[in-house]
């Protein structure tokens, strides 16, 4: 006899679809998980001026979502507690069997309101995390205790890596034991099928065959750190005088950085392409993928380039030396040193047979294990191990929808 209750009920928040992991994860498993042993509702605020909202994603997956205007990235006691309410009476009116929130707003809102709502099963996935490198030292303080009272009220903490894992443990956020690691899992066959240097975006860029060309995914924002790339490309400039840079994304750094660039001499070098949808061809395109940020769960962009099989380099910055192990896959370099970045892309650029060699084993070594399968069969195990425990610790008419 089955133990669980049919169907499964799931109410997964998401503080704003926006174009990033989180996004991608939680659209993919509300999804997967529905239908079947599972009914799943998304729940979500709305993203700010400068980001691109992905709710659309959402609802041409046949997801339901559920909008919370008042569930905000800012910190706004009146919006916070009329989102907590909101919340809480969703819980009240849906009974999900779990709540699993994504993201440091939603985490702490959905998961206080899920107690509140007696939620049997809680579940928080940490794809990074804010406690270093976002505020000054006394708001990082502040938030590594509502991290910890947070970590309480939950049955399990994810982590996208063994390195993440290991920061949360040691700034105190939780045990070892409360907290489990589930890589990320994304569809790469459109990324694992594209032929390498075909010259489609070199063609659109206006650059010559001889072109070396580098390149940045992602939101324009502080924490990436894009002025790294940009001060490592005018060290670069006159030993590579064919180097090209492409920025593709957008956000309120923009600016900035076009300042920037112009103050470098950099705008016949670099290139700012804005939002795009044509991934696949563009890092088909890269002679190289970069990550420069400060911070760092999991980056999506760089299994997406190592999928297409684009030789990357990164900041050695949370749970990027997992992805890469340690360089056997890619470039690692200490954050904020823009000479040592300097010399790893010249390194990758002059060094062509290793480089193809280390982008073989990444591509190899991404598709088989960052799959959306595996992540869905990592998630449905461990919902069904914390439903079971609530199980044989409780009356089973809890777990049943009134």
């Amino acid at each position: 006899m089955n133990p669980f209750p049919q169907p499964i009920r799931v109410m997964r928040i998401i503080t704003r679809l926006i174009i990033g992991g989180p996004t991608i994860q939680a659209v993919n498993l509300n999804a997967a998980l529905n239908g079947g042993a599972y009914q799943s509702l998304l729940v979500t605020g709305k993203g700010g001026k400068d980001e691109s909202d992905q709710r659309s994603l959402a609802l041409q997956r046949g997801i339901s979502v559920s909008l919370i205007p008042e569930l905000g990235r800012d910190i706004s006691p009146k919006c916070d507690l009329a989102a907590l309410w909101k919340l809480y009476r969703l819980m009240r009116l849906k009974r999900p069997h779990i709540v699993h929130t994504h993201t440091a707003k939603a985490g702490f809102l959905g998961r206080l309101a899920a107690r509140l709502a007696r939620v049997p099963v809680v579940c928080h996935t940490f794809h990074g995390h804010c406690l270093n490198g976002y505020f000054n030292a006394a708001a990082n303080r502040v938030l590594r205790v509502l991290e910890r009272c947070a970590a309480r009220l939950t049955d399990r903490l994810i982590t996208l890596s063994p390195a993440l894992k290991r920061e949360l443990v040691a700034l105190g956020v939780a045990e070892p034991e409360h907290v489990a690691v589930i890589p990320l899992g994304l569809d790469l066959q459109a990324f694992a099928c594209q032929e390498r240097l075909r010259g489609v975006f070199r063609r659109e860029l206006g650059l010559k065959d001889d072109a070396r060309l580098i390149g940045m995914v992602g939101r324009l924002v502080k924490i990436k750190n894009v002025p790294l790339l940009l001060q490592a490309a005018a060290r670069l400039k006159d030993r590579l005088p064919n180097l090209h840079v492409a920025i593709i994304g957008d956000g309120e750094e923009r600016p900035n950085l076009e300042k920037q660039c112009r103050q470098l001499n950099l705008e016949e070098l670099v290139h700012f392409t804005g939002w795009r949808h044509d991934l696949p061809q563009i890092y088909a395109d890269l002679d190289a993928a970069l990550i420069t940020s400060d911070n760092e769960g999991t980056p999506v962009s760089l299994i997406e380039a190592m999928a297409s099989g684009c030789p990357v380099v990164s900041t050695r910055v949370g749970g990027v030396p997992d992805l890469l192990e340690e360089g056997r896959l890619g470039l690692l370099v200490p954050p904020r040193d823009a000479e040592t970045l300097a010399r790893a892309i010249l390194y990758l650029l002059q060094n062509k047979k290793e480089t193809l060699a280390r982008a073989a084993s990444a591509r190899s070594r991404v598709i088989q294990k960052c799959t959306t399968e595996r992540l869905v069969s990592d998630i449905e195990s461990l919902y069904r191990q914390l439903l079971s425990a609530k199980l044989t610790r409780t009356d089973s008419k809890r777990m049943t929808w009134s």
